[in-house]
Order: C-alpha cells, then sequence, then structure tokens
C-alpha cells in the first residue's frame, strides 16, 4: 500500500501485538506497524494514531478497548490516560503483568541484539506500586500551575498527586503558585527531609526548602550527596545494587578495581573493603559535583582513587581484577568496552538502567571474550517502562 496521507487522527481497529521496548505494544494495519500506547497483548481496541511522520510506522493511542487483556486493571492516577500525563506507562496492568511486559523486552533486546536466549525474571522491589519516588523534576505551566509532560510533547499537565511519588515531597508543591516555566526539582531523602528547588527559564534559581545536601543510607555507610545530582530514585535500589555488586565482584585483597560512570563512589566503597588498604580502587566520574561529593564522603578509604572526566576520554591503564560500569541511558559503548577489555578483567558487573544499551555492550563484550555469566532485573520503577539490569561478565 502507498500512503498518500498521514494517518494522525485517524481511528484504527487493531488487535495488539507484543510489548515493545518504550512502553508500548505492537500492532499492525494495512501493513503498516502501530506502536500503542495504553494497551496490552492480546487486546483487541480502537487506536486513534498521535503521531505518523509517514515510513513504515506511526504511534498510537488506544482510546476505546473492545476486548480487554485479564491483565488489565483501573489506573490508579486518573490522569494515566490518552492525553494525559507521560511519565507512567503500564498504570493499567497489574503488578505481575507489568514484571512481566519488562521481563520480555528485556530478554528481546539480549535476543534481537546479543544473540543470547535467556528466560528473565523481572524481580519487585519492596513498597508495592505506588509511593516510591522520591526524586522527580516537575515543571510549571502558564498558568504557575506544578505538573509534568504529556508523552511525546512540550505541553505541561497540571496535577494534584502523583500516585508513584513520595506523597510528602509533592503534596505541598502541587498546591502552590510557581514561576511559570520554570522546572522545579525535587527530593526526599533517607531522613525524609525535603529538598526542593525551582530553576526559573530566567534568573538565579530559588531554595524552596532544604539545604541541598541530602543523606543517604547505602552499602553499610551514610552519604551526604548533592539533593539535586544522582542517585537511585527507588529508595530500596541503592542498597541492594551495592549488596549485588560486592556478592559477584570478588575483588582480591590488594587488587585493583574500577568503578566507572561511579558518581558519588556507592560501589566503589564496596570494591574498597574487599581490596582492603593495600589495594586501589579507581573511580571515573564525569559530574564534578558527584566527584567532590564522592571524595568527601570516602575520605576514609585512601585506597579510592577519583578521577573527573568522561570515561569515553578516560586513559584506562592497568590489570583491574573487576570492573563495575554503570554507564548513562545510552550505554557505555564500543571504545569504553574495547577499552575494559585491554585491561584483562576477570569480571566486569554492568549496571543498566536501559535492556537495549545494556545487549549492545553484552555483544561488544562477546567479541572480547566475556560471556554473561548472571542477569538479575528489578523492577525499580513500578508503572513506568523502565526496568534496572545487574549482568555480570566473565572470561
Amino acid at each position: 500500500m502507498t500512503q498518500t496521507q498521514p494517518w494522525t487522527g485517524r481511528r484504527l481497529e487493531v488487535e495488539v501485538g507484543p510489548v515493545a521496548h518504550g512502553g508500548h505494544c505492537v500492532a499492525r494495519a494495512e501493513g503498516r506497524v502501530v506502536f500503542v500506547r495504553h494497551a496490552l497483548p492480546g487486546e483487541r481496541v480502537v487506536v486513534e494514531v498521535t503521531e505518523d511522520k509517514g515510513g513504515s510506522f506511526c504511534r498510537a493511542d488506544a482510546v476505546e478497548v473492545l476486548a480487554p487483556s485479564l491483565d488489565r486493571v483501573e489506573p490508579p492516577c486518573a490522569l494515566a490516560h490518552p492525553g494525559g500525563c507521560g511519565g507512567c506507562d503500564w498504570q493499567h496492568a497489574s503488578a505481575d503483568a507489568q514484571r512481566s511486559l519488562k521481563a520480555a523486552v528485556v530478554a528481546e533486546q539480549l535476543r534481537r541484539l546479543a544473540g543470547l536466549e535467556l528466560d528473565v525474571e523481572v524481580e519487585a522491589l519492596p513498597g508495592g506500586l505506588g509511593e516510591w519516588r522520591t526524586r522527580l523534576r516537575m515543571v510549571v505551566d502558564g498558568k504557575g500551575r506544578a505538573g509534568f509532560r504529556a508523552h511525546r510533547s512540550h505541553k505541561v499537565v497540571p496535577v494534584r498527586r502523583c500516585t508513584i511519588s513520595d506523597p510528602d515531597l509533592i503534596d505541598d508543591v502541587v498546591r502552590g503558585h510557581w514561576t511559570r516555566g520554570a522546572e522545579l526539582e525535587l527530593t526526599a531523602d533517607s531522613l525524609g527531609q525535603m529538598h526542593i528547588v525551582e530553576r526559573p527559564q530566567r534568573g538565579r534559581p530559588r531554595v524552596v526548602s532544604g539545604d541541598g545536601v541530602a543523606v543517604e543510607r547505602a552499602g553499610g555507610r551514610e552519604w551526604q550527596v548533592d539533593a539535586h545530582g544522582f542517585w537511585q530514585v527507588h529508595p530500596e535500589a541503592a542498597d541492594l545494587y551495592a549488596e549485588i555488586v560486592g556478592e559477584w565482584a570478588q575483588a582480591p585483597v590488594g587488587g585493583t578495581a574500577w568503578d566507572l560512570y561511579g558518581g558519588a563512589g556507592l560501589f566503589a566503597a564496596v570494591l574498597a573493603e574487599q581490596v582492603g588498604p593495600d589495594g586501589s580502587v579507581l573511580v571515573v566520574e564525569s559530574a564534578r559535583g558527584a566527584v567532590a561529593d564522592g571524595r568527601r564522603n570516602l575520605a576514609d578509604l585512601p585506597q579510592v582513587r577519583f578521577k573527573a572526566g568522561l570515561v569515553e576520554e578516560t586513559t584506562l591503564t592497568g590489570r583491574p581484577a573487576v570492573v563495575v560500569l554503570d554507564p548513562p541511558r545510552k550505554g557505555a559503548g564500543k571504545a569504553v568496552v574495547d577499552a575494559i577489555a585491554a585491561g584483562e578483567p576477570d569480571r566486569v558487573i554492568y549496571v543498566a538502567c536501559d535492556p537495549a544499551a545494556l545487549a549492545r555492550d553484552v555483544a561488544g563484550f562477546a567479541e572480547h571474550g566475556y560471556r554473561l555469566e548472571r542477569l538479575r532485573a528489578f523492577d525499580a520503577f513500578p508503572m513506568t517502562h523502565h526496568v534496572e539490569c545487574i549482568a555480570l561478565l566473565t572470561k
């Protein structure tokens, strides 16, 4: 079929197929792929096309469910609907279904990009599906109301509550009046202290509450870190990931370890305890604020050395026994994978927030003789399509 007119605004009745990476499912209509949000595999729905740039696919929202899945539930948020808040993807799916959908995505990415056939299980974190998010950003609309953006849009959707956020963090914010067009950065730390900053489009940021230093607990230590810098947004995540890194690293006493994209040094602290005072741990991190936090928090561990800079621009030399990396969403990439492999570590622990990036880099390590020995996946971002994976690669 030759497409002559964009389908945007058109309604179609489709059978929903498998889940895809990105919080949608795949359907087909008139020879084209339709990426459908607000649907579940196996459902028959009416969709309205929201975006069509031509070519082989378009994007759509399910606006009417003709034959619902048994996994469908009523979304707890009234704004989790087409045209509403874009922050959540799976509020219409049960907890078990959400984890199954994410497991299917991780398995599919590893199969397609790394050639691996794995049975993947996504594990739940304590606390359930709601009120887990302790760090978030909001935006302010033209009337001074705080909200979130609609999906793939600059449109601001004002909110009165957020089912996935710490309620103590957001309740006062949504009742307030803010500078139009500003961004709000909100953090609730482990002590229950609220840190809120308003960042207008012009002018200086305004501290609304807190002193900007968050107190967090993980890896058997207390951390004082930039309240608006990087830290895991789920309150149970950082400690669990540190525990897994400690279990898998097996860094030898007196040995060398690298912690790449290391932030304030959470994993470096675990590695330092294993290598002991005669060993060494190199942390490479591009955010200078995080490096400063790390040096201050780990001053009692002289075997830890921080280097401020981009990992891909850092010359990595030596023979580490183990390398831990926690790259951004785009992944580490070929140059970093090659540099790690050149050091010939016995073990590589890869912490990934994007399964496609993980699969690409696992394939890159495989070219150097590393195999995926273990994989654990966690539903650290309930209601959204995001999933956290930790992979162990060995020679």
